[in-house]
């Protein structure tokens, strides 16, 4: 068993309808320690990839609308998708080209973090990978291109994803588990944040009122034109800036972002298999993988994630074309040692963020993330890792 799967089994949330209300599991418990291995969990395996991922450990993920949206706050180290992230280590985020995409230029838009924990590792006490996206097919394209052309050196992305962790003594968060009573406060407070996203760091200032910031010029265009501009003179104007004029972060509604979920996770083995649709399957019997991968999703068809950091485990494909080769897949940036699949995304989660079937909506048959298989430690805050990203041919429909 993969020695991470406890941990994220414990992130499940729980509904607040449960009949055992005294006791509603919260995310993010700290588990007992188990005494599983990698080497245990690889086993037995056999050499086809789908008795592979048969035989792994899978995780699911399915979004629910938050019942309580201060078990999102970042102390609580949760897991999510859309809204704005909760940043792990909230003052040194990343910044510059970490922070938009490498095609058209624009700020990037949150889509996930994973908060996923390694036991033996005690650099990475608290662990969570966050991934971010540029909302134009045309750069999802290009994006494409650019990951087979293997160019590792300085790629351009409009997918990225960042690994950050921290030891359980660190500057943010008490080294005693969250209490869930309410009384639950991070240590300090994270850097100031963009006005209008509130996703990245806001290092740019509004020149008028000096009070709003933003994390890139468009930003403070938008902003100024959505109703900054009478709220700035009403700043300036006034000696002391009231916070009904200029609302604090977090409450400015995030304009950029997608629907604000919170992630749980289940184990694809508990999961009831009568759903799948045998005639679907028979209609792609011509496509062994596409076949394959209907039949697995149809098991859990809401599910937007799956995850297994097993290193023998293999991502579940949608075609047979478009996959990585070894040489696709990069060392590690910062110690140079190998990367291992750890999740991907599914297309269901375009339904969730209600991405609307446009021309240049974003489309994706699956998106793998890699992460470096040591979670190194760095004098990184933020270390990014891998996406591939696999895209339907024109030929065949969305499922």
């Amino acid at each position: 068993m993969d020695p991470n799967a406890d941990v994220l089994r414990g992130l499940r949330i729980t509904s607040l309808d449960d009949e055992d209300d005294d006791e509603t599991e919260l995310p993010n418990q700290p588990l007992p320690t188990t005494t599983a291995t990698l080497a245990a969990a690889a086993s037995g395996y056999d050499d086809e990839d789908e008795d592979e991922d048969e035989e792994a450990e899978v995780m699911l993920g399915f979004l629910e609308k938050p019942k309580h949206p201060g078990l999102l706050l970042r102390h609580l180290f949760p897991s999510k998708a859309g809204g704005i992230p909760a940043w792990l280590d909230p003052v040194n985020l990343p910044s510059g080209n970490s922070s938009c995409c490498g095609f058209c230029g624009e700020p990037l838009h949150f889509v996930l973090q994973i908060y996923a924990p390694i036991e033996n590792n005690a650099a990475a006490f608290h662990r969570t990978l966050f991934m971010f996206m540029c909302p134009s097919m045309a750069c999802l394209h290009r994006d494409q291109h650019e990951q087979w052309t293997r160019n590792q050196g300085n790629p351009r992305r409009s997918v990225r994803v960042f690994r950050c962790q921290l030891p359980r003594a660190n500057a943010y968060y008490s080294s005693e588990p969250p209490s869930h009573n309410n009384s639950d406060k991070p240590l300090c407070a994270g850097a100031a944040l963009c006005h209008w996203c509130g996703t990245w760091k806001g290092d740019k200032i509004c020149g008028s009122c000096k009070k709003s910031r933003y994390c890139s010029e468009k930003h403070q265009a938008l902003h100024w034109r959505s109703g900054h501009k009478n709220d700035c003179l009403q700043i300036i104007n006034s000696s002391e800036a009231s916070s009904s004029v200029l609302p604090a972060v977090g409450k400015v509604p995030a304009r950029t972002s997608w629907l604000e979920y919170q992630i749980a996770i289940d184990d694809e083995v508990d999961l009831d298999s009568d759903g799948c649709d045998e005639n679907s399957s028979k209609s792609f019997a011509d496509n062994r993988c596409w076949a394959y991968f209907q039949e697995r999703i149809s098991r859990a068809p809401e599910q937007v994630l799956r995850y297994c950091r097993d290193p023998n485990v293999k991502p579940l494909w949608a075609l047979s074309a478009g996959r990585p080769s070894n040489a696709d897949i990069p060392s590690c940036s910062y110690c140079k040692g190998p990367l291992c699949y750890e999740f991907q995304i599914m297309p269901q989660l375009l339904y969730y963020f209600g991405v609307r079937n446009e021309p240049d909506s974003l489309d994706w048959a699956t998106i793998v993330v890699y992460t470096c298989q040591g979670s190194c430690d760095q004098n990184i805050s933020y270390k990014e890792e891998f996406a591939w990203a696999q895209l339907y041919p024109t030929s065949i429909s969305r499922p």
